[in-house]
């Protein structure tokens, strides 16, 4: 069986942004199958494992999953497998000519996604980010002086009952919304009276589905104050490189093209919201048409889809291919 290439219909105009999954696309397997038939994404695994000193690759190829999905070993598993991916499709890509990758115009990543989309746009170096993640997993879980974090998924709220979803849970304790994930899909974080105070109302404000989610850190809320002014500390050693494409920040989808920008966005996402339907439309609004999820998983490319359905939304991860790569070639014809 022969890697598979895709080629989507002729487009008289595109522009391309590639996007970056965040914690949760992790799974054990990742870029196995990869790893043996492409040797730039073998080398972006030996990069991360002489970075962190211990063999990341092992636990993302092999588990055991709970290791795999504790926060501090999921995020460099999982920043190294979506660089393994786009290592992989760069490889493919580098035999056009002229390549697809003159179209791409944006990377955009979500939650700990970003630091994958600046890898891709070169502004941090691949082991500095592995280190990093790897860090910020570990502020994140000591995060909260003690205010025990969770999360939850809401399904199916009408938009105009969010904030008073917020507000009658808040007399229970500190809550947000974390993420916007698509119409009709947010998750909220916060201490765990509030969450525990949210689930019920959320149904009885018309939700289909109010689940608590299984993590223990509140994850874009004030609780990651602290990790957020330890990880600034951190940063301020650490070299950035004006990211080329730009990125789009996660609470608004703004453009950041300046190096000081990227290393603040890194700190600012850890407090506040990741507002994914702001990020698509605004890269929409700019002309974007073709939207490629680099990583395991497809949850992206599903989002995308109902976001902006008009637009082509692409996953490389392909678990029907041998190398489980699905490679965009884009041409024009």
């Amino acid at each position: 069986m022969r890697p598979r290439t895709g080629t989507l219909a002729v487009m008289a105009s595109r522009s391309i942004a590639l996007v970056f999954p965040g914690q949760g696309s992790q799974a054990v397997g990742m870029c196995q199958a990869l790893v043996a038939t492409s040797p730039a994404a073998a080398r972006v695994f030996l990069v991360a494992d002489d970075a962190l000193g211990e063999p990341i690759s092992r636990l993302a190829f092999d588990g055991p999953e709970d290791e795999l999905n504790k926060t501090e070993n999921a995020q460099p598993a999982l920043l190294a497998a979506s660089i393994a991916y786009l290592a992989a499709l760069r490889e493919r890509w580098a035999a056009a000519a002229p390549g697809p990758e003159r179209e791409v115009r944006f990377v955009a990543g979500h939650s700990m996604g970003q630091y994958s989309a600046l890898v891709a746009a070169e502004s941090l170096d691949l082991a500095d980010a592995v280190r990093l993640v790897r860090e910020r997993g570990r502020l994140m879980q000591a995060s909260g002086s003690g205010r025990e974090g969770r999360m939850a998924a809401i399904i199916g709220l009408p938009e105009d009952r969010v904030d008073d979803l917020i507000e009658r849970a808040s007399p229970s304790g500190l809550v947000t919304v974390a993420n916007r994930n698509s119409p009709g899909q947010i998750v909220i974080s916060g201490e765990r009276a509030a969450i525990d105070a949210a689930l019920p109302l959320a149904k009885e404000l018309g939700a289909r589905r109010a689940v608590e989610l299984p993590v223990s850190v509140a994850s874009h809320s004030p609780l990651m104050a602290e990790a957020a002014d330890a990880l600034q500390a951190v940063l301020a050693d650490v070299t950035f490189a004006d990211p080329r494409p730009p990125l789009r920040a996660n609470s608004d989808g703004h453009v950041i093209d300046h190096a000081a920008a990227a290393r603040n966005e890194l700190v600012d996402h850890l407090t506040s919201g990741v507002d994914w339907v702001a990020v698509v439309e605004a890269l929409v609004t700019d002309g974007v048409t073709t939207f490629v999820e680099v990583g395991p998983g497809r949850v992206l490319t599903g989002l995308i889809k109902r976001i902006a359905p008009d637009a082509e939304a692409l996953a490389t991860d392909d678990p029907s291919a041998v190398d489980h790569l699905f490679v965009p070639s884009l041409t024009t014809g």
